[in-house]
């Protein structure tokens, strides 16, 4: 053997040596890593073909190994690492030459490109990265992100280290709206290090909580990591439980496990987002302390703009806490006394089958010891006296078609059960009570008239649902019930929305704010997936930066507004009409709602189209779009270079061979861990892309073919790149801030300064690692 080293280990050496030399060589990243594995592959052939590389395989025809699949251990489960005193025999890596390997590799870039790239089921998720990127960019382009800046800054500055505080609260709004680590700290690098420095901040604190900050994008949802990610996750999970299954001698993950072995996108965010305030949270906290110890070095800045008309605290507090509170406590306290619920009357034509047993029950020996070690004997226990049940009372029944006598019973029941208000209804007077209260502690000197109308719009609304809106009442009708009560609320809304503009605060934070909570809402909530969700996204971020660029203009914006109100018209019918015109169930009131549609479309259409043409002339649209066109081109290129460098190391068993050695471990957190550290190491020469679609496919089947929730698993991969890519000395937020820092910051300055916050990102690590639940509460209570 060369050098005493296995020849696939050799070969592994090789893809890496040469990865890494591509990458340091300043070629295009992309095109680095597709190079990398056209030159190791010719590398290792020529090395195969000479003879020098020689695979030290186990003798499958010794009688050793005759013996020990005769005693019960299985063919997959032995390997060199496990029984190393096995007799062993000489191959060529290449078993048909390089020749065959050759010709499947070109096979198999061709099915993997379509299947990853152009035509899979994980393309729809990608093309969300697309239109993240694309809202990020345009957010930072047209200036928000420096009046966000500019505005916490004030709002924090009077504070104990509140410039530093108000740069976290910024990193994580622009986490939230961009998910690109690189572009966040530049951004808020050349906003925000200037201005720290200025004011007497110490260039440690300065430089590490604005890299630190903008490493939330790895975590904060959208995260483009986590989108990307995502569509690795779910294909390897659900692989790894079904080959998981058929080990233990099973037939199905669903059957060894008692739920679809299933992860998706959507869940990962709702994973990620108690993180990722935790991250943000405790980044606050060590500002804030560390300026309470060296108030010298994180000084207090004086408060500026308008905040608000002066009021008295009690009064502040009350409109700005109280009453939301109040109205939040009300909406849920009348959904548990029924008072606010459903008014759904759909009833299915086919009756519900009949519940199963806990666990599936009728499987082989082995599969039941395996399910019994998995779940526990009384979770077994329970299963078998679950299916015994059904079994005397005649087995599960099946789903009927209902008589029609059978579907009115049960409507009328929906009918006499149903709440007084609607869902929709009370969420429409709670959003809205709590504008009007809000703008009542902004303006608390302006003339209460507009909220006080508003207010009674949202009683006439209620009574309207209670009086005149049943759950029998067709949409139509629905819709002009609520008409006048609408227009009475918009009224007020107008004028609040006018108070409201005097807080500075809420005038620059609220419009990005609820582009924001409408993407993260729309996925979190179930409502949609991530790609029509960021295409909201990327619209709404368009038509804000075009209202901005007109009133810097100081001209009008009526048709931006106009589309910006169609979008939430076109959703508004979307989600009270079945706009099938074709269907049995279409009427009138159809007709009309999906004309409205149509119009509302148009206006949007044109809205949106006006808000082109106004960043176009402005100067903004061109750099977003070739700014958005670079990083997406970037993502795919990379994702097919990866396929290639990935089927290069599996045609000489590379894959199989570190798989091997992972699993040869008894204790899974030991195989997690060391993959952990691996990622954290490579973290240092390799940008979270080349990880993603490089090295988790090669450990991923092993990491989650296990116990270990899936979710959890890709959280912990997320914060641990992030903490890699701040950790000195090669950490890459560290070289995004020192090319834009000034010569007065040094180097020694951004290492001293991210310490701190590695320790926290570690810290934090730990946390996640000893109380999985801070992952997965919100997935179980959302259902995701």
């Amino acid at each position: 053997m060369l050098f005493g080293l296995d020849g696939i280990e050799i070969g592994l050496l090789i893809v890496f040596l040469v990865l890494f030399g591509a990458i340091l060589s300043g070629f295009p990243v992309a095109f680095a890593i597709a190079g990398a594995g056209v030159i190791s592959f010719a590398i290792i052939a020529a090395l195969d073909s000479a003879g020098l590389l020689v695979h030290q395989a186990i003798d499958t025809s010794s009688q050793a190994y005759r013996d020990l699949t005769a005693s019960g251990v299985r063919p997959d489960a032995i390997s060199v690492f496990r029984y190393p005193e096995l007799p062993r025999v000489g191959e060529h890596l290449f078993a048909g030459g390089w020749e065959l390997a050759l010709d499947r590799n070109l096979g198999f870039i061709v099915n993997r490109i379509n299947e990853r790239v152009l035509a899979g089921a994980s393309i729809e998720t990608l093309l969300a990265v697309l239109m993240f990127v694309m809202m990020g960019i345009v957010l930072e382009r047209s200036r928000i992100a420096d009046d966000l800046l500019t505005t916490m800054a004030r709002v924090f500055g009077p504070l104990p280290g509140g410039l530093a505080v108000s740069i976290v609260v910024v990193g994580a709004f622009l986490a939230a709206s961009t998910g690109i680590v690189g572009a966040t700290v530049v951004t808020m690098g050349l906003l925000a290090l200037p201005t720290m420095l200025k004011n007497g901040y110490s260039p440690e604190l300065a430089t590490g909580v604005i890299a630190a900050s903008g490493t939330l994008g790895q975590i904060i949802p959208p995260s483009i990591v986590i989108v990307l990610l995502g569509t690795l996750a779910g294909d390897i999970y659900s692989t790894a439980q079904e080959t998981r299954a058929q080990l233990a001698g099973c037939t199905d993950a669903l059957t060894y496990l008692g739920e679809p072995a299933v992860v998706s996108v959507g869940t990962l965010f709702q994973a990620a987002l108690l993180p990722g305030i935790l991250l943000a949270v405790l980044y606050g906290a060590y500002a804030f302390g560390y300026a309470m110890l060296n108030p010298s070095k994180a000084p207090a800045m004086p408060s500026t703009g308008t905040m608000g008309q002066p009021a008295p605290r009690s009064e502040k507090l009350a409109f700005y806490l109280g009453v939301p509170l109040l109205l939040i406590a009300l909406f849920v306290g009348l959904q548990s006394v029924n008072v606010v619920g459903s008014q759904s009357v759909v009833v299915d034509s086919y009756s519900q089958a009949g519940t199963g047993a806990a666990l599936r029950t009728n499987v082989s020996p082995d599969c039941q010891e395996a399910m019994i070690e998995l779940h526990g004997q009384r979770a077994w226990d329970a299963a078998v006296a679950q299916q015994a049940e059904i079994d005397a009372g005649g087995g599960v029944a099946q789903a009927t078609l209902r008589t029609e006598e059978e579907r009115a019973q049960l409507r009328q029941a929906l009918i006499a059960s149903a709440a007084p208000i609607g869902i929709g209804m009370a969420m429409i007077a709670v959003l809205f009570g709590i504008l009007f209260s809000l703008a009542r502690a902004v303006a608390p000197l302006d003339s209460p008239r507009p909220l006080v109308i508003g207010s009674a719009g949202i009683g006439l609304l209620l009574l309207a649902d209670i009086l005149f809106i049943g759950p029998t009442t067709s949409p139509g009708l629905t819709v002009a019930f609520m008409l006048i009560p609408l227009a009475v609320i918009l009224w007020g809304a107008r004028g609040a929305v006018a108070m409201l503009a005097e807080n500075e605060l809420l005038r620059v934070v609220f419009p990005p704010l609820v582009l924001i909570v409408a993407v993260l809402g729309s996925i979190l909530g179930g409502v949609t997936n991530p790609t029509p969700a960021a295409a909201l996204g990327a619209g709404g971020a368009l038509l804000l930066a075009a209202y901005r660029k007109r009133r810097e203009q100081g001209k009008g914006a009526a048709l931006i507004l106009w589309g910006s109100a169609a979008i939430v018209v076109m959703l508004l019918i979307g989600f009270n009409f079945d706009l099938r015109l074709g269907a049995e169930t279409a009427t009138g009131w159809t007709i009309i709602a999906y004309l409205a549609a149509f119009a509302a479309f148009l206006t949007a259409m044109a809205g949106l189209l006006y808000a082109c043409w106004v960043l176009f002339a402005g100067g903004v649209l061109t750099p977003v779009v070739r700014e958005t066109a670079k990083v997406t081109s970037m993502v795919f290129t990379i994702l097919i270079g990866s396929q290639l460098l990935n089927l290069v190391v599996i045609s000489f068993g590379g894959e199989h061979y570190i798989q091997q050695f992972l699993r040869s471990f008894d204790s899974e957190w030991t195989v997690f861990l060391l993959v952990m550290l691996v990622l954290f190491i490579l973290g240092f020469v390799l940008d979270f892309l080349e990880i993603i679609y490089i090295v988790v496919p090669i450990v991923g089947p092993v990491i989650y073919g296990g116990t270990l929730d899936p979710s959890w698993v890709t959280i912990m991969i997320a914060v641990n790149l992030q903490t890699s890519f701040l950790t000195p000395p090669f950490g890459f937020a560290l070289f995004y801030l020192r090319g834009v820092a000034p010569p007065s910051v040094t180097t020694g300055h951004i290492y001293r300064g991210v310490i701190p916050f590695v320790l926290i990102q570690i810290g934090a690590l730990l946390m996640l690692a000893l109380v999985p639940g801070v992952v997965t509460i919100v997935p179980n209570l959302l259902g995701g």
